[in-house]
């Protein structure tokens, strides 16, 4: 199951990045996704409190209970063994965290999901994939742009990677040339303020926008 999920992360190349959407409004969101051609959804743990945090639990449920194989979902921001424990049982098929934490990546494979640590320079990718790592997010990504990843690369081929951080439709390609195997989309494709305003059919027109611009990369 995990080598089926880690082929369609990499083979879609773009992962959603669902941050600070109530459970409420996640269905909306995601068929609005899917509609625009991307079905990889990351539903980011929020860390502020822990109210929030079992939201996020609630909207991975509510994801996989209603849309089931449609789309491919996964937790963010996962930062403890506990949340992996959590997000898994919710529903959760991968796990993306911002840092590199070896028990979490751990805990994520003895459950035989797929981990998506995040990191920034050559040794922490390394360590993450010796530790056990799928994929390895190279994060902030856009503050440093594709010519960075083009050098991480370099020396790392044998390392999968997902850009995250700064993406755009504009620069996403780039990205994808430079050798990175997937793209981690944020505020620039899940869009807070076109979510308040009920506004779903912007959400799905800029969801196409850039899968057309990954296409055939």
């Amino acid at each position: 199951m995990a080598n089926e999920v880690l082929d369609r992360i990499l083979k879609e190349k773009i992962v959603a990045v669902v941050r600070g959407v109530s459970s409420g409004q996640i269905i909306d969101l995601a068929q609005a996704l899917e509609k625009g051609g991307v079905t990889c959804i990351e539903v980011t743990f929020d860390q502020s409190s822990e109210e929030k945090a079992k939201d996020t639990v609630k909207a991975i449920r509510r994801l996989k209970e209603e849309m089931g194989e449609r789309i491919l979902v996964g937790a963010g921001t996962v930062m403890t063994p506990a949340q992996v424990r959590e997000a898994a049982q919710a529903g959760a098929e991968y796990m993306i965290s911002p840092n590199t934490n070896d028990d979490v990546i751990r805990e994520t494979k003895r459950l035989g999901k797929v981990s998506v640590p995040g990191a920034f320079t050559p040794s922490e990718a390394a360590h993450a994939y010796e530790t056990g790592a799928d994929i390895v997010k190279i994060f902030p990504a856009g503050n440093v742009g594709p010519s960075y990843i083009k050098a991480l690369k370099a020396p790392l081929k044998h390392i999968p990677m997902m850009a995250t951080g700064g993406i755009t439709v504009e620069n996403c390609a780039e990205f994808l040339k430079a050798g990175t195997d997937g793209l981690g989309v944020g505020g620039n494709l899940v869009s807070l303020k076109l979510i308040e305003e009920g506004k779903f059919d912007e959400i799905t027109k800029t969801a196409k926008a850039y899968v057309q611009a990954v296409r055939g990369v």
